[in-house]
């Protein structure tokens, strides 16, 4: 890990996936992305962008399968390099909450960089895909991310009829709310926690 800039760089290679992944906390919301599904590529793109994270995923899986071992894996990479980029977690201030509209979607994303997972959702959808991109793996994507992470990590799906709309919602609130919860307050001098350490 960088301690000037919050980042991180990992490498996951499995009989599946090859994933490599690497991730700046304190960026501008670039990103180079190519996992070889259009739309997943368009929602990490939109967790950089409005993150402001600066982000590079290039994944390769077993496709001709389906996406599901692609999408997971890279939810349990990213989780492993915020985990790895946010470090001991001093002075960040732990928690962020975002409530995100995106056209007739409105989504609640809440998250505790706790050291403890836990992931809960209400998530639902009209059809089984976007793109190439099943729906279903939205969950499996953040259910990765969370235990990876060892965040608590929560949605609330307030309203929604269109898949995209309700999917580009989720990514993009999580990006709102963890952005916020490595934000860094200098009234913070050790971590946020009674017990000393996350």
């Amino acid at each position: 890990m960088n301690k000037l800039k919050r980042t991180s760089q990992i490498h996951r290679k499995t009989k599946e996936t090859d994933i490599e992944l690497t991730l700046n906390l304190d960026g501008s919301g670039k990103a180079e992305i190519d996992t070889g599904i259009g739309f997943f590529d368009h929602m990490l793109d939109n967790f950089a962008r409005h993150g402001l994270f600066d982000l590079t995923v290039k994944a390769r899986g077993d496709l001709y399968v389906d996406c599901h071992h692609l999408i997971e894996d890279t939810g349990i990479v990213l989780g492993q390099a915020i985990c790895e980029a946010v470090g001991d977690k001093k002075s960040i201030k732990r928690y962020g909450s975002c409530i995100l509209p995106m056209d007739d979607a409105l989504m609640l994303c809440s998250l505790d960089l706790s050291g403890r997972p836990y992931f809960v959702n209400d998530f639902s959808f009209q059809g089984e895909k976007c793109g190439y991109f099943d729906t279903a793996m939205t969950k499996e994507f953040f259910y990765a991310i969370s235990y990876s992470a060892m965040m608590n990590l929560h949605f609330k799906q307030m309203s929604g009829e269109n898949d995209h709309h309700i999917i580009e919602a989720a990514f993009k609130s999580f990006a709102k709310a963890l952005d916020a919860a490595v934000t860094t307050d200098e009234r913070i001098t050790s971590v946020l926690s009674t017990k000393g350490t996350l």
